[in-house]
């Protein structure tokens, strides 16, 4: 096995809280690119608070399903890319059938599919998986250890209580704007 790489065994708590610094790092990631892009500060989640929860989503379900090809990097990179893509996929058609759109275009990058996918993320999909596991889980998993235990334990209710708080306001101001209702076909078709 090759050392350098993270896979240790991790309690619930460590994962919810884990879970929420990803998705805070994320943010943080989507509000400089976007900075870069556009010249412009934008909260690039869909709550009100420092979030994307995409990115929680993503890096722990990476860690539980690419942890067993954490020894080889090449299947890491291949995995990681595939999978990710896949829930990008998911996430995107998720999208469309609930608010009819996207948060993301990749219409005007080579080789895209439907402004959903492109080669270009994918092949950053592979690259972070293999960062996530050489550099980033140590890091995220080592600053959620340092808590003492009472605190990551609180810290495992009071974060998805507050979250889903945002989050259903966030969702009833989405639907209050929307212009036509929400229809299950959507999710899979255009």
């Amino acid at each position: 096995m090759t050392s350098w790489l993270y896979s240790a065994d991790v309690s619930p708590y460590m994962i919810i809280n884990a879970f929420f610094l990803y998705s805070f790092l994320g943010w943080v990631m989507e509000c400089i690119v976007i900075r870069r892009e556009k010249g412009v500060w934008e909260n690039r989640g869909f709550v009100h608070s420092p979030f994307c929860i995409i990115y929680g989503f993503g890096a722990i379900l990476g860690y539980a399903l690419l942890r067993p090809f954490s020894h080889n990097l090449v299947l890491l990179y291949l995995i990681g890319a595939v999978l990710a893509t896949l829930f990008e996929y998911l996430t995107a058609r998720l999208m469309l059938g609930l608010f009819g759109n996207l948060w993301w275009d990749y219409s005007n990058k080579p080789f895209n599919y439907q402004g959903i996918l492109c080669l270009e993320s994918t092949l950053g999909w592979g690259l972070i998986s293999v960062f996530l596991f050489g550099f980033l889980h140590k890091l995220v998993f080592g600053a959620v250890a340092l808590l003492p235990p009472f605190a990551c334990v609180s810290l495992a209710y009071l974060l998805p209580a507050g979250y889903l708080i945002d989050f259903f306001i966030s969702m009833r101001t989405a639907f209050a704007a929307q212009e036509e209702p929400i229809s299950l076909s959507k999710f899979f078709g255009r």
